[in-house]
């Protein structure tokens, strides 16, 4: 009797870590899908938008620095932040690796519910390789340089070094094999942007030596077809070719001309080939999607005045066509025409709109809500989030407040293609949308010319929202600062009227009306209505008489 009792406590352990085992099943692999023209980003098997935060790019280099910041990312309702790993910290001595850092960021981003992006600050950060190690730096003859065109070494590691890629490369993929290992189990980390910022400066390309013999040396194959076809998202490779004749063969000045814009296209095509390598075997370690963000060739800057060669718009095709393992590019967004930098990365069926980067700045609550309706973006995320001041009251935390609400509506109808977005400033204050039937006519708050602000010179400050189409006459509309009158599309179905308005919360997944706004608050049937700054969710149900 002994004995079989003993043979029973010796089983209860082995059943006990076998139960574990069970449930410490692998989540489903974090995947970007294509549905139409719409892109998702699919997290534990859901459909996920990132209401997100950068963190200033020192902040996370150790963890006792972020104990006063998790509060602070939960404060402002964010679901992901984005932190830069940092080569020279997980390999202070080649081939020693220390991810502790790492752990301590996967762990503490669990216990706060928040899921993260790495940024890889490897071989460069806004064009600078200041986050290699100092065994990098110190040995620049195993680890090249670029060069200006005076002869002068740049601070930045040449792409045209095999051994500058592929000590990066062993680097990140010794921190993917390790996420791996560390967060199988829990998919907290959900997405990888390579490098930060690529790009050439002060000149648009580089002059060291091997750079110098792959410039005046033939045309790659695959370009000359590319330019050749004409099927191309951009016209500016095209451009360039016709404008020197279209030559057939040649190097890259006899193919594309004399010229700075020449010297960037050559500097594309080596960087994503060195991007590639990392992408490609990296998602054979851990297959995370990955993107590049760009530092933007805004002010009508030259190539080398802006980091020349990045993740730009007019340079898609040669970053898709070299580098296919990269997921999509991104803007960083520092300079005025927000709606028109969206429009230049947001490529329907071939690059979703993201936003990793954002000047932390006014504006930015209205912004969210129209890239999500207007460009079905993946995400929106502020640079140095942490900077916030009163972030439990700050206007982006309200909009985030009230875009959690709507999360899965918004990917169902982005996949549906029933959303749309607005965004208004001083020099845009309306615009008209068509929804079926009905013509939605919306602008500023300030339009109507109740503030007192509209009319004593102040500068208008951005608004915008979200339309969501639910029926053929019922809609949801989310945002701030924003005013809407609808009439139909032909005055033979008759003219259109307000049924009802109700402001509404998601409460447990089911959407609950909390108050009926007549009278005063929709103008006696005039208009829908959401002051500059409240935040509110409002359902919509139109009819049509005579």
């Amino acid at each position: 009797m002994k004995k079989r009792f003993l043979s029973i406590l010796l089983l209860i352990p082995l059943l006990f870590f076998s139960c574990i085992e069970e449930n410490q099943t692998e989540k489903e692999n974090v995947k970007l899908i294509k549905d139409g023209s719409a892109f998702s980003l699919i997290v534990d098997g859901e459909p996920f938008i990132m209401l997100g935060g950068e963190l200033g790019n020192s902040t996370a280099a150790h963890i006792d620095n972020m104990k006063d910041v998790w509060p602070r990312l939960k404060a402002m309702k964010l679901n992901t932040a984005l932190v830069p790993v940092y080569w020279e910290l997980i390999e202070p001595d080649e081939g020693q690796f220390d991810f502790k850092l790492v752990e301590d960021l996967i762990v503490e981003a669990r216990k706060n519910d928040i899921k993260l992006v790495f940024l890889w600050f490897g071989s460069w950060k806004n064009s600078m390789s200041c986050y290699a190690p100092l065994w990098v730096k110190q040995d620049w003859e195993r680890f090249p340089r670029a060069f200006s065109k005076d002869g002068t070494p740049q601070e930045i590691m040449t792409p045209f070094s095999k051994e500058n890629l592929e000590t990066d490369k062993k680097a990140y993929l010794a921190l993917l094999n390790h996420i791996a290992e560390f967060d199988k189990n829990d998919r907290t980390v959900i997405m990888m942007q390579i490098e930060n910022e690529i790009g050439m400066i002060p000149d648009a390309r580089d002059y060291c030596s091997m750079a110098n013999e792959a410039f005046f040396s033939e045309v790659p194959e695959q370009l000359k077809n590319m330019v050749e076809s004409g099927n191309m998202i951009s016209e500016h490779i095209t451009n360039l070719w016709n404008k020197n004749n279209s030559p057939k063969n040649g190097n890259w000045e006899e193919m594309f001309g004399k010229n700075l814009f020449t010297d960037e296209l050559f500097m594309t095509w080596y960087y994503a080939l060195y991007v590639e390598e990392l992408a490609k075997e990296g998602k054979e370690v851990y297959d995370l999607p990955v993107y590049l963000n760009a530092a933007l060739n805004s002010r009508g800057r030259a190539p080398g005045a802006y980091p020349s060669a990045g993740p730009l718009a007019h340079l898609i095709d040669i970053w898709r066509a070299v580098s296919p393992s990269v997921d999509f590019i991104a803007p960083d967004i520092y300079d005025p025409g927000f709606a028109n930098w969206c429009s230049q990365y947001d490529v329907p069926g071939i690059n979703p709109l993201f936003i990793p980067e954002i000047r932390n700045e006014d504006g930015n609550d209205a912004r969210v809500f129209y890239a999500l309706g207007a460009h079905n973006a993946l995400g929106f995320s502020p640079f140095s989030i942490e900077d916030t001041p009163n972030p439990e009251n700050a206007p982006l935390t309200k909009s985030y407040e009230v875009l959690h609400q709507l999360l899965p509506l918004i990917v169902k109808k982005q996949v549906e293609g029933k959303i749309s977005g607005v965004l208004f400033y001083e020099d845009v204050k309306d615009t008209t949308i068509t929804f079926g039937n009905y013509k939605f006519n919306i602008s500023h708050d300030y339009t109507l010319g109740w503030s007192p602000k509209a009319n004593d010179g102040s500068k208008w400050p951005e608004t915008g929202a979200l339309i969501l189409q639910m029926s053929d006459d019922e809609f949801i509309v989310a945002g701030t600062g924003v005013v809407l009158t609808f009439e139909s599309i032909e005055e033979s179905i008759g003219r259109t009227g307000i049924g009802e308005i109700d402001r509404i919360k998601n409460i447990n997944g089911e959407f609950i009306p909390t108050l009926r706004l007549n009278g005063d608050q929709n103008h006696q049937g005039r208009h829908l209505r959401i002051p500059q700054g409240d935040y509110d969710i409002q359902k919509l149900t139109l009819y049509r008489y005579y």
